[in-house]
């Protein structure tokens, strides 16, 4: 990293803390955020020096891109605190690198790793009182960047924002739910967007998602646009598990490189599950609810780290899941293992967490 730029960083402290009214027992998720967050413009070619500062509103030319050409990207991201008051973060370098990947395929500059990691750390510091103990608490990291150059002329903007803002968070569903297979819409498609964390893409999400939770579904698990194969559900990845075999989409240009996911497959490995990464077809999924082999389905994400399925549509077709013992379901025995890690409640033998 290079210590020069954050010697330059600009701190402007908040007058009065938010903290002490908070009610960190009742939250909606990323509904209420902390007293500060980071900022830093790109213009003239080049990033220039961060600032910290009260959490407040962006004021915005109307005519700014990012309202008329959709360039915007964001990353999910969470801190935890340990017993001993210590704040570690959660494979960072991954979120960085997805984020750079995102704003190439949108024609945005890439931000370096002192800025987004080294800036992120920075304004963690002095958020620390902010993270709270125990399973289940996270302090929900959203740095997003947005094109602000003025004027409607159809190109990349020039000049954009990119900031980090920091929402206390608990677990972020609750219960099982029920999804429906897409038969109609797609999330992206071959050549497309889908592998970035792109602001569109969830735009487009939620419209067909509103149909399913009129017909009585939490979500959807979305489709090629064959509809042939399995790929996401809702926001999250998606595990199915055959007998006791575990199976997941690659990924693609269509479907999000997840860190939850990617990490769920390395820590199933080493804990003995058998992990199958290959494309999912419906008609599998399908015969395998038939047949009763379908034992869990489940959704794997930052917010909601593991989420459960109680069943799922097809077409005109419902199939309910069989009821496991806790102890009997993967899906439980990844999200135990994984949030004890990120929580520093077990060892760590990959490396993964991050102590600010």
């Amino acid at each position: 990293m290079d210590l020069n730029i954050l010697k330059n960083l600009k701190l402007t402290k908040t007058t009065a803390s938010k903290i002490d009214t908070f009610d960190f027992e009742d939250l909606k998720f990323g509904a209420k955020f902390t007293d500060h967050m980071l900022v830093c413009e790109y213009k003239n070619g080049a990033w220039q020096d961060l600032e910290i500062k009260p959490y407040s509103p962006i004021t915005l030319d109307p005519s700014a891109r990012v309202f008329h050409y959709g360039q915007a990207i964001f990353e999910g991201m969470k801190a935890y605190k340990d017993v001993n008051d210590d704040v570690w973060l959660f494979r960072p370098d991954e979120n960085f690198n997805r984020f750079n990947k995102s704003a190439i395929r949108l024609a945005m500059p890439s931000i370096d790793e002192t800025r987004f990691i080294g800036g992120l750390k920075e304004l963690l510091k002095i958020e620390k009182e902010w993270v709270r103990k125990g399973l289940g608490n996270s302090l929900y990291i959203r740095p997003f960047m947005i094109a602000i150059e003025n004027g409607v002329i159809a190109s990349p903007s020039n000049e954009f924002l990119f900031c980090i803002i920091l929402s206390p968070a608990k677990s972020y569903y609750s219960g099982k739910i029920k999804v429906q297979i897409a038969d109609y819409y797609s999330r992206a498609a071959n050549g497309g967007i889908g592998a970035a964390k792109a602001a569109g893409n969830y735009a487009a999400q939620f419209y067909p998602t509103k149909l399913a939770q009129e017909a009585g579904f939490n979500q959807i698990i979305w489709t090629d646009s064959t509809h042939e194969h399995l790929e996401e559900s809702g926001t999250m990845n998606v595990f199915f598990r055959i007998n006791d075999t575990l199976f997941t989409a690659p990924t693609s240009d269509r479907i999000l490189d997840g860190v939850t996911r990617k990490s769920l497959i390395q820590l199933g490995q080493h804990l003995g599950i058998d992990i199958n990464v290959r494309p999912m077809k419906i008609e599998e999924i399908v015969k395998a609810a038939q047949d009763g082999s379908l034992k869990e389905i489940f959704g794997a994400g930052t917010a909601a780290v593991v989420n459960q399925m109680e069943g799922f549509a097809y077409k005109e077709d419902y199939y309910q899941l069989p009821e496991l013992a806790n102890e009997d379901s993967y899906a439980l025995q990844l999200k135990d293992a994984l949030t004890k890690l990120q929580n520093k409640l077990a060892d760590d033998p990959f490396d993964w967490t991050v102590k600010i």
